[in-house]
């Protein structure tokens, strides 16, 4: 049967209108597809918590090589305030004494505690916050406030500081070995990372690296409270109604170092009487949490507690600043990369 040219052209635009739908259709479901399958992957527990660790991991290593010189000067005028009339004075005395190379005494236990430390945080802070959501009956996808993101941190950095004490307990010694040795509470020897993990190993056993756990705990899950609490806080004020995603580097810097300022004023004297008997202990059997806090009001009075403030508070904005740039970018980094993928 042969169509008169009208009817050919009709039959032919049927054809081209049926094969644009069919396109489109598919497209459609196509892009469905996709759209579904980047859901989940942003929906799975395993993939989120891959790229928290990993950019907790990044964010430690920022932390440590901008602020590791203060920390240093931080731990040994905590732990010998008497010989050190202030920062400027240890700073002087460390350089004369050691050299620069004094102010990075206990880098790489510094840099193991703090990935572990901020890969677990911020890994398990992924899971607490979840916990938070199911605690005040949110949905599986809401926004937190900044209190429970707070709440969250907290519970998270109960995890961590089971990483973070053995670690830690290896770069406070170090970094206040020459004091020690100067002092005659212990002999001389070796400074070095293995030379400090084979005395623990030989004096006190395994159990021996978690010296000062309690002290540990009684810092991190409050002063973590005030860490997110701050950190929230402060990138709610920049962002002024708009997405805290669109935050730039320099608030997200400000918001990191003002985290780190509300957490040290709130546990600063906790964690001089946890440097104290993390140092200590090399010389014999130290007091515990409350015997030590005790003996130092009583025998040095409460100034002694903050020692070491000052270096503290200037560490904590390039510190945590950088800690939070870090895992912000390189988290954000790997979502777009699963994003394209």
């Amino acid at each position: 049967m042969r169509w008169g040219p009208h009817e050919g052209d009709a039959q032919r635009s049927l054809e081209i209108q049926g094969y644009a739908l069919a396109t489109i259709s598919s497209g459609y479901f196509c892009s469905k597809r996709e759209a579904n399958r980047w859901g989940n992957m942003k929906s799975n527990p395993a993939i989120q918590a891959a790229i928290d660790l990993t950019a907790g991991a990044a964010g430690g290593t920022a932390c440590v090589m901008t602020g590791q010189p203060f920390d240093t000067v931080k731990v040994k005028m905590q732990t010998f305030p008497n010989l050190y009339r202030g920062l400027v004075n240890c700073c002087v005395k460390t350089y004369t004494q050691v050299g620069f190379r004094g102010f990075y005494k206990g880098t790489t236990p510094a840099l193991i505690a703090n990935i572990a430390e901020n890969s677990v945080l911020f890994m398990c802070y992924g899971f607490c916050q979840q916990i938070v959501r199911k605690i005040v009956g949110l949905e599986k996808n809401s926004k937190l406030s900044d209190v429970q993101n707070a709440a969250a941190g907290s519970f998270a950095s109960a995890f961590a500081a089971l990483v973070l004490c053995p670690t830690e307990l290896v770069k406070c010694r170090l970094q206040t070995m020459y004091e020690m040795q100067t002092s005659g509470k212990i002999a001389e020897g070796q400074n070095t990372v293995w030379s400090v993990v084979k005395g623990i190993l030989r004096k006190d056993g395994p159990l021996g690296f978690y010296h000062g756990l309690s002290s540990t705990l009684l810092r991190e899950v409050p002063g973590y409270f005030f860490f997110f609490g701050g950190y929230e806080l402060s990138r709610s004020f920049f962002a002024s109604g708009r997405s805290k995603d669109e935050l730039g580097p320099i608030p997200l810097m400000l918001s990191g170092g003002f985290g780190g300022i509300c957490l040290w004023i709130a546990v600063y004297p906790v964690d001089c009487i946890k440097s104290r008997i993390q140092v200590l202990s090399m010389s014999g059997k130290q007091a515990g949490f409350v015997g030590t806090f005790a003996s130092v009001l009583k025998n040095e009075g409460i100034g002694a507690l903050y020692s070491g403030l000052k270096p503290t508070l200037i560490r904590a904005f390039p510190a945590n600043g950088a800690l939070f740039l870090a895992y912000e970018y390189s988290r954000k980094l790997m979502m777009s990369q699963f994003e394209a993928y």
